[in-house]
């Protein structure tokens, strides 16, 4: 039976690390850091998230601005917002909630975002520097799943780790950081053939792929830590990828969902901002 990483109390911790240094900011006199976030139209989970991450700024002490625009709001319209936040010195990070409405071209408005504001790290150029190591954050995701790792004390070097999913939100950067940590790294996807093949030997099994119940305690190998990130809603309960009972009878680890990898994606948000607001402010 597996001992379950407890999300909720790793992402209060790491709310708890960032509030004290922002207090610390204060004291010297400095501004806050500060967190610009785009909402364009009313899409109600788009709605929650932001809300939420409002929320955790100001338990952090963090600034929050909220730019809400109604969903017939141009492409032009939203790109000269992005650029007046990139030349406003008081505000570190940006985040523009997805997804956008079809009209608009998601790939020009990350583009558009500074890498240096881009707290969600998903500019060509911040995912270049993934890429070599060199970045100053990645994607929240695959970044509160390292820290919950470390936290258990999980060895990732020489294991056998294995991604399942290829999203550019998750499963690649999850895969290059999970390398970087020198782990041996395969990632799956829906064309792979046999998943159960590469998922019995995973010693660290990360599933990314929005399908519950796709991973279930016969694909995974005594001993293995299972970490879900998917996130689904079946008969108004969310669930994850992996069927929680199956594989918890035979993981070491495993995180719930939900209650696991959910809250630490929000906390590494808060981290992302506080470095962008170092990194901009020296």
């Amino acid at each position: 039976m597996a001992t379950i990483i407890d999300g909720k109390q790793i992402s209060q911790k790491v709310k708890d690390e960032v509030k004290r240094e922002v207090a610390a900011i204060v004291e010297r006199g400095k501004r806050p850091p500060c967190l610009g976030v785009v909402l364009v139209g009313e899409n109600p989970s788009s709605q929650i998230y932001v809300r939420n991450k409002v929320k955790d700024c100001g338990e952090t002490g963090i600034t929050s601005r909220s730019f809400v625009l109604p969903e017939s709001t141009t492409e032009t319209g939203l790109l000269t917002l992005i650029d007046e936040l990139n030349k406003d010195k008081d505000l570190d990070g940006i985040l523009v909630q997805m997804p956008l409405p079809k009209h608009i071209d998601e790939r020009k408005v990350i583009e558009a975002i500074s890498p240096k504001k881009d707290v969600d790290a998903f500019h060509p150029v911040n995912v270049g520097k993934i890429m070599t190591g060199s970045f100053i954050f990645a994607p929240c995701t695959p970044s509160g799943v390292m820290r919950l790792l470390d936290e258990y004390g999980i060895e990732i070097e020489g294991k056998n780790c294995v991604v399942v999913g290829r999203s550019n939100i998750v499963g690649k950067p999850m895969a290059l950081l999970l390398l970087h940590r020198n782990g041996t790294v395969t990632v799956c996807h829906s064309k792979t053939k046999n998943i159960a093949e590469y998922t019995k030997n995973a010693d660290i099994l990360i599933v990314a792929v929005g399908k519950a119940g796709l991973v279930d305690g016969s694909m995974i190998k005594d001993g293995a830590v299972v970490v879900d990130v998917g996130m689904n809603r079946i008969n108004g309960k969310f669930t994850g990828d992996c069927d929680f009972e199956s594989c918890f009878e035979k993981a070491s680890f495993i995180t719930p969902v939900p209650g696991g990898v959910g809250p630490m994606t929000r906390a590494i948000l808060l981290c992302n901002t506080l470095r962008a607001y170092k990194t901009n402010n020296k």
